[in-house]
């Protein structure tokens, strides 16, 4: 009774593997594929990795040295060839002191602006849209400052960002605008530890009053 249990059984699992051999074996074949295309992926991505890197040594040797066109032509072909990674991010800050160095601050602002654009929000990012903002401001375009910097948010940079926009409110002549982002400096607990807040003190302090309020006409 055992043994013709045990043919029955072979005979069925024959009778299946007959009808789902081909499902089995293409399971197969697609987990060994993707297991493989996995390996390649980070083989991949970690060759890349080391390219850039190697890319950005160069170009930071040509940063140091002071070499802007043989810095120019690495950082060009690093933010082409790896612009996903942190070190073309790098790059730019390095490119932009590079530029504002040399008396070359619409290469600076050019070379930060995509960093400063993306949507990121990571520290080089907003170091990016800080340093820009800056040259904006040396630029004399305060409502471009404004337009970039928007609403600060609650970052560790906005009080950084809050003296940029008093600046630029006050290159304006938006002395109340000026006021509120000088005042909002202040006010960060965290301002200490980025921003000069003596001096914010002082550009506050060097604001005119507020106008007092128009006192109500006499009756007659």
């Amino acid at each position: 009774m055992n043994d013709l249990s045990e043919k029955e059984q072979l005979e069925e699992f024959r009778a299946w593997w007959s009808q789902n051999a081909w499902f089995v074996i293409g399971g197969l074949l697609l987990g060994i594929a993707g297991l493989v295309g996995w390996n390649f992926w980070q083989d991949r991505q970690a060759s890349a990795e080391v390219a850039a890197s190697s890319a950005y040594e160069a170009l930071v040797e040509q940063v140091a040295d002071g070499n802007q066109d043989e810095a120019g032509t690495l950082a060009a072909e690093l933010f082409r060839d790896y612009d996903a990674t942190p070190y073309a991010a790098q790059g730019r800050l390095a490119m932009a002191r590079l530029y504002m160095d040399g008396g070359r601050d619409q290469d600076a602002a050019d070379v930060l602006r995509p960093l400063a654009a993306s949507g990121d929000g990571d520290v080089m990012t907003l170091v990016a849209r800080h340093r820009l903002a800056q040259i904006l401001l040396y630029q004399d375009k305060p409502q471009d400052v404004i337009d970039l910097i928007g609403t600060p948010g609650d970052t560790a940079f906005a009080a950084r960002f809050h003296e940029v926009l008093g600046d630029a409110q006050l290159a304006l002549g938006n002395l109340t605008q000026a006021r509120e982002a000088y005042q909002a400096v202040l006010a960060d607990a965290r301002a200490a530890q980025t921003v000069n807040t003596a001096l914010v003190r002082m550009k506050l302090d060097d604001l005119p009053p507020p106008a007092a309020p128009a006192a109500a006409g006499a009756a007659e």
